[in-house]
């Protein structure tokens, strides 16, 4: 799982798939997802999770139009594919890629 900050989004979406978390460290459906995605960091290798701390990095936040948190965003080489907001469980989320 990769913890990113303001300058380096755009770098790591760039190539494959990857899931984006915006997250808050106050938020408890966050937490519950974050278990959820460290989960599936140790089991799968066919897509990236990064994770981005909204109070930390308010600009990506307001760049990537986050209103709610958690907040999940799916690329495929750089492109936006999926958003959505809530608790995903991760066999949802493994689906989701399976169809980009």
């Amino acid at each position: 799982m990769i913890y990113v900050k303001d300058d380096n989004l755009d770098e790591l979406i760039k190539d494959g798939k990857v899931l984006v978390d915006f997250f808050a460290t106050w938020c408890g459906p966050c937490k519950m997802l974050g278990q959820e995605l460290e989960d599936l960091s140790s089991d799968r290798t066919d897509f990236k999770i990064v994770k981005v701390d909204v109070d930390l990095n308010t600009n990506l936040a307001r760049m990537y139009g986050i209103m709610s948190v958690p907040t999940l965003m799916y690329f495929n080489n750089g492109k936006l594919v999926k958003k959505e907001s809530g608790f995903v469980p991760k066999e949802i989320i493994v689906n989701n890629f399976r169809s980009i």
